[in-house]
């Protein structure tokens, strides 16, 4: 029962963190854009989209390089400690955010970011008080609540940030940046008076490193797992892309569409409720009863199509087709992730496994780091190019993900 109350509380703590992420996301490069102006940077050019394609990307670099450290420190201190030293991190740098917008000052930005992506990176620490808290016959369904707690975040954020906007038009304020702060602060209070500790002596490390190259070399080593890796890296960078410059193409002028910022938030809010709601309630019930190799590769044709409508929604700047491929871009992907992961998982050996799903976890950390960089540059070119090469990056993880599902196999059946 102990166990359980800790999980919940766990889960409280990591969504309403994560409400504080997504109420941040959708505005993040849109005050990038507008705050470069301020510096005399011109609109359209390659300098301001490769400032916003690094703004974007700031938050994931940091979680790449901190969350190992951050999972060694919890083996010496304890989980609580760093999930709380993580909250405290986060009420403070969001508050800066807020700052940043008050002062419209584009390095307090990349500041409260590269903060805010510091403090994030113990979300590694809430898994492993996961696997603290449960037992192996357990631990899937208390990793799901982390899952569930990302997809609910990313839902409800973004209409936690509609309604922190005094109006849809004109300056959005520091609001947004404000309730991400407050919602922070209520999720520091709750670590305090309300988590345990998890740690027990003689509990397994979660000592990490940032690259694992001798399991980059077991999965090499092993038929069709280079390829998956490699599909993996395209199609997450394909969707990065997508993300990063969704809320230019709906709200900048050099967009198609010239939403205002509470729409924008919605726009959002719409795609996490779809991912919520495929990854949830669809994905969970077909897995298991058809191949991981062909769930991901009609999740692929399925993004793909999605991603030659909303280029079609853009040039017709048609707000009815641009929610129609927003919902077939997000199911694509709902499709593809986990399909992928389980299927890596299927053809490791299960006594290297946890490395081999390391590596995948650390290449798809890279490919939302390159997406941004590559996309919010291309967007500057014009704003149909990042959709284009994400069409083509996916069409190419397809190939890869066919491929692969047509020459590997299941690791039992390989050693058979």
């Amino acid at each position: 029962m102990a166990a359980k109350a800790s999980l919940f509380v766990i889960f409280l703590t990591v969504f309403i963190d994560l409400l504080g992420f997504g109420i941040v996301l959708p505005l993040l490069p849109i005050y990038g854009k507008e705050f470069a102006r301020q510096l005399g940077v011109a609109a359209d050019s390659a300098q301001v989209g490769l400032t916003i394609g690094l703004l974007m990307s700031s938050f994931s670099i940091m979680q790449f390089l901190f969350a190992p450290l951050w999972g060694r420190l919890s083996d010496r201190v304890g989980r609580r400690p760093v999930l709380i030293v993580g909250l405290a991190g986060s009420v403070v740098f969001y508050a800066l955010f807020g700052v940043a917008t008050v002062y419209k000052s584009l390095w307090l930005l990349f500041v409260a970011r590269i903060g805010a992506g510091l403090a994030g990176a113990t979300i590694s620490t809430a898994h492993a008080y996961i696997a603290d808290a449960t037992t192996l016959e357990n631990r899937p369904k208390g990793m799901a609540l982390v899952g569930a707690a990302f997809g609910l975040g990313f839902t409800f954020g973004p209409l936690f940030g509609y309604f922190a906007l005094p109006s849809g038009q004109g300056d959005p304020g520091p609001g947004p940046g404000y309730a991400a702060a407050a919602l922070s602060a209520v999720a520091l209070l709750l670590a305090i008076f309300k988590l345990p500790e998890s740690l027990q002596p003689g509990s397994n490390s979660t000592h990490k490193k940032w690259f694992d190259w001798a399991s980059l070399r077991d999965a090499l080593a092993t038929p069709s797992i280079g390829l998956l890796l490699l599909a993996s890296f395209l199609c997450v960078t394909a969707f990065a892309n997508f993300e990063s410059t969704l809320s230019l193409l709906v709200k900048d002028e050099q967009g198609a569409f010239h939403y205002s910022f509470q729409d924008v938030c919605l726009t959002f809010a719409f795609i996490g409720l779809v991912l919520t709601i495929v990854q949830g309630g669809v994905v969970r019930r077909v897995s298991g009863k058809v191949a991981e190799s062909k769930l991901a590769m009609f999740g692929s044709v399925v993004e793909i199509g999605g991603l030659l409508l909303l280029a079609l929604a853009a040039q017709q700047s048609s707000s009815t087709l641009l929610y129609l491929a927003l919902a077939v871009t997000v199911s694509g992907f709902a499709f593809l992730t986990p399909s992928l992961n389980s299927l890596i998982s299927r053809r490791s050996d299960p006594a290297k496994q946890g490395g081999i799903l390391g590596v995948a976890q650390s290449v798809s950390s890279l490919a939302r780091i390159v997406g941004p960089l590559v996309g919010v540059p291309l967007f500057q070119v014009h704003p149909s190019v990042p959709l284009w090469l994400a069409t083509g990056l996916m069409t190419l993880g397809a190939l890869l993900v066919l491929f692969a599902g047509r020459t590997g196999r299941d690791f039992a059946s390989s050693a058979s």
